[in-house]
């Protein structure tokens, strides 16, 4: 979402070189330049803590996916479907050859671990999962995010209520305020101070945050002022990962014209539908309806038909997750550490969406909206 400025930008060329680049395949020929046509963009949200400084913890090497988006362009500029996928979806993760930080043989695992072996393994996996081809990928870490969120001179969110998650250091108030960089990460990352605690809880404010990033980037406070649409720029350019069909200025810059033109009212967020995985139920698979959401991706339809309601507010068919923080509980709802157990709530009263168990949002929702 973040290209849309790169693409109002005048002068973007000499940043270029502040963009890092990874294979999007393994013995493939880098991914062509953007020249049109539908699009499919895997983004990344990586919790490496192998960063500038330690506030996040010492770094180990390691690096999972806290948070994946397939975002589908479609062909003809006027929409985006953006899918969240559980990082805790399991699945048979495919080989992956080294691209340069080692190979993976392949295995039984959760989605999120296959960012360990590269950007490249991420995207044969989520492949693999949902029988898309991936055309592009964007990968950013917490403190690229914390940067891009400041130099918008922060985020316009909306709290229904006070929020307070010590593990993710977020203490705000309820009502309409603006968020700094790292208010924003804690916002975005918080379990415990939503819903009953999950991972799947929280995907609701990561979709508040994307679309609080959508409207602060393309809104007249960064566009039209260039002592913070240059900040801005500089920020994104020096922390995003791309593939190298996305590695210059000007793929950037096409890119995000081509975004600049979807109305945020066809801007869709949508969570993948999941079930309980039949083999372990603290984590989740696609549902049966999952399906019907790789499928219109790879047809180039939308997710939600035109004529379904879109409502951010409400849960679906399956709702939250359960967290228990005692480790090795071994009786019937108990679960160890980090792990989450899937739980049927009831339906609420504002129309379902059009996907069971999917939550949905746009990036025009007001953001006092859910």
């Amino acid at each position: 979402m973040v290209v849309v400025s790169l693409g109002l930008a005048g002068t973007v060329t000499p940043l270029e070189g502040n963009i890092a680049t990874a294979p999007l395949r393994s013995g493939e020929d880098p991914a062509p330049r953007e020249s049109g046509g539908a699009l499919n963009i895997l983004l990344l949200g990586s919790d490496s803590r192998d960063l500038d400084g330690e506030d996040f913890g010492p770094g180990d090497g390691s690096r999972r996916s806290d948070a994946m988006v397939l975002a589908h362009l479609s062909e003809d500029d006027s929409r985006i479907d953006a899918v969240q996928l559980p990082r805790d979806t399991l699945m048979d993760l495919p080989a992956c050859a080294d691209t340069g930080s080692g190979s993976f043989a392949g295995g039984r695992g959760m989605l999120n671990s296959a960012l360990n072996y590269g950007p490249a393994c991420s995207v044969a996996a989520v492949e693999e999962l949902t029988g898309v081809q991936i055309d592009h990928f964007v990968e950013l870490d917490f403190e690229g995010f914390i940067a891009i969120v400041d130099a918008m001179d922060g985020l316009h969110v909306c709290l229904p209520e006070p929020l307070e998650d010590v593990y993710a250091e977020l203490d705000l108030p309820a009502g309409e305020q603006v968020v700094d960089g790292r208010d924003a990460l804690a916002l975005a990352r918080t379990r415990h101070a939503v819903g009953d605690g999950s991972d799947i809880a929280r995907l609701g404010h990561q979709q508040m945050v994307m679309s609080a990033v959508v409207q602060e980037a393309t809104s007249s406070r960064v566009i039209a002022r260039p002592d913070r649409l240059y900040p801005f720029l500089e920020a994104t350019t020096s922390s995003l990962t791309v593939d190298p069909g996305l590695s210059r200025a000007s793929d950037l810059a096409g890119l995000g014209t081509r975004v600049n033109r979807v109305d945020p009212e066809h801007i869709t967020f949508l969570t993948m539908p999941w079930v309980p995985a039949p083999t372990d139920r603290n984590r989740v698979v696609p549902s049966a309806s999952a399906a019907a959401v790789f499928e219109a991706l790879s047809v180039d339809e939308p997710v939600v038909p035109s004529d379904e309601p879109v409502d951010p507010s409400d849960e679906g068919d399956v709702g939250d997750e359960e967290q228990d923080e005692r480790a090795g509980a071994g009786a019937s709802g108990d679960i160890t550490p980090h792990t989450e157990r899937p739980t049927t709530s009831a339906p609420s009263s504002p129309p379902a969406p059009a996907v069971d168990g999917a939550t949905t949002r746009t990036a025009d929702t007001s953001l006092c909206d859910g």
